[in-house]
């Protein structure tokens, strides 16, 4: 039986459009469309088969955040994904912080757009995850960029794992004493899906005197990552900017990846700078965890990296932590099952063996400060 979608969007043209890309899925089918909020808040009060609501923020009657907040307020959980303008950045992160499950970015071009397509799929295959009520999912997708079927983790893919799963302590059993506060140490920390609201509970919870810089790659188009810089700087103690080309790292500072961009590090003269690397996407992804973590691996600096793996669909991060322990001291920090939006990076790094910690999202900041200390 195809899964049934629900679309807001005052266009017809988007409506059309989106209609196209979820019929093309053979699993997926938009059962039912609105214009505006009132229209899909009504659908959403008749209909209790939608495993998916993909919504404009800007509508008339009823925005998306509208609608969003009066279906929380009713206890309506239904995976909920914002389609968003550019200009939209500010609401879009207020969607998220209401419970949106996560947003997509308008393309320009939505006819060719292929990577608009493949965000739909994914956000699909997340809700599908989320809303299967026998904890039993076919966790793959056909991808519209190479036309494989790829497999991905998540949050029901394990089961209740989540509850037996233990830090691996024997590779690295005496690493919490090794680390010499002495020493210059780094935090570096990627997130995809979820991120955003996961974000929101670790770094207000940093000290501003926090003895270490932190670099961040959250999987996020170009012109989004200014607004959640901003956003996390207003509500958190510690500093918080969109890194730029040149900024040259500081304890205290928490260093956001720019949207479109792979953030990546270089040490000259005794001072470790940020660049942009322009590496074309790496499996869609740019910014790219990978290639932030691929970079420490040159500098001289910082002697302990702290790791940090967070929500996310994929495997991102893994590949460039596991290059990584061959040059540095690690300590690596991997969000739960449980606590996860999707348990797909968290899981991928733990299955490396490298992981020391695995622990519930209100958590993590904790284990930060622990093996980083303040000044």
């Amino acid at each position: 039986m195809m899964k049934k979608v629900l679309v807001i969007d005052d266009s017809a043209l988007m409506r059309r459009v989106m209609s196209d890309i979820i019929g093309n899925t053979n699993e997926y089918i938009v059962a039912y469309t609105a214009a505006n909020g009132v229209e899909g808040l009504k659908i959403i009060e008749e209909k209790d088969d939608i495993v998916a609501i993909f919504c404009d923020i800007n509508m008339p009657k009823m925005s998306g955040l509208e609608l969003l907040k009066t279906i929380k307020s009713n206890g309506i959980e239904i995976p909920f994904i914002i389609i968003s303008a550019q200009g939209d950045a500010k609401d879009t992160f207020t969607a998220l912080e209401l419970g949106a499950m996560e947003f997509i970015k308008k393309p320009n071009r939505i006819f060719v757009d292929v990577e608009f397509r493949e965000k739909i799929n994914k956000a699909l295959f997340i809700a599908s995850s989320i809303n299967d009520k026998d904890g039993v999912v076919d966790a793959t997708y056909k991808s519209y960029r190479t036309g494989k079927v790829v497999k991905f983790y998540d949050k029901q893919e394990t089961g209740n794992k989540s509850q037996s799963i233990q830090p691996n302590n024997e590779r690295f059993k005496d690493v919490s004493k090794s680390f010499n506060v002495k020493t210059k140490k780094l935090v570096a920390l990627v997130c995809s899906t979820g991120g955003p609201k996961a974000l929101q509970s670790v770094i207000p919870k940093l000290p501003k005197n926090l003895a270490a810089p932190m670099l961040i790659v959250q999987h996020m188009p170009a012109g989004f990552t200014d607004t959640m810089a901003r956003r996390l700087d207003e509500i958190s103690e510690i500093s918080v900017k969109e890194a730029a080309q040149g900024d040259v790292l500081k304890n205290g500072v928490v260093y956001i990846a720019k949207g479109g961009t792979h953030l990546a590090v270089r040490e000259e003269h005794g001072k470790v700078s940020i660049y942009f690397d322009d590496t074309p996407p790496i499996g869609g992804l740019k910014p790219c965890g990978n290639i932030m973590y691929s970079s420490i691996c040159n500098l001289f600096c910082y002697e302990e990296i702290v790791c940090v793996v967070l929500t996310g669909m994929g495997a991102d991060g893994t590949k460039g932590i596991t290059e990584l322990s061959g040059h540095k001291k690690l300590y690596v920090i991997a969000q739960d099952e449980k606590s996860s939006t999707v348990y797909g990076m968290p899981k991928a790094i733990y299955e490396t063996g490298l992981t020391d910690v695995v622990c519930d999202l209100d958590e993590i900041a904790k284990e930060i400060i622990k093996k980083v200390g303040v000044l």
